[in-house]
């Protein structure tokens, strides 16, 4: 039986701690920094692995109208899981903006209908050529 006394112990646990956390790291990398790019007009988010994500504010709720020095203020949470805009209020999980979620539910909603709201030439061009195949097959009554 091998009997360590407190120091010992602890530094034990602080080994073991690190280990843990160096093998959570290799799975789940976290944020390390965050910084706006004026020139591009994106935010790019930098991984401990050497990963990087990068996407433009003008798409995430509450920095569409934020200045590039507001935009410059992005502070990475303590978790490294977040980023963070004091000026701004604003919260933004990164593992969400990933994933393409780039507010809550009501913001991606009211996103997709700017986009169905957006006109163009192309999109004009082909709803004239649909209503000249009569416009939008009709709905199908549903059979109770």
């Amino acid at each position: 039986m091998v009997v360590h006394n407190k120091a010992e112990t602890r530094r034990l646990q602080i080994e073991k701690a690190r280990a843990a956390a160096q093998a959570h790291e290799a799975v789940h990398p976290r944020v390390v920094s965050a910084q706006y790019e004026n020139d591009k007009c994106k935010i790019t988010v930098h991984f401990s692995n050497g990963m990087e994500f990068s996407f433009p504010p003008v798409l995430a709720q509450g920095l569409v109208d934020a200045t590039p020095e507001q935009l410059a203020e992005v502070e990475v949470s303590a978790s490294g899981m977040g980023l963070r805009w004091d000026s701004l209020d604003v919260d933004l999980l990164v593992d969400k903006l990933m994933l393409g979620f780039l507010g809550t539910k009501a913001w991606m909603q009211q996103m997709g209908q700017k986009g169905g709201q957006s006109t163009s030439e192309a999109k004009a061009s082909a709803a004239r050529k649909n209503g000249k195949k009569g416009g939008r097959p009709k709905k199908k009554a549903v059979a109770k």
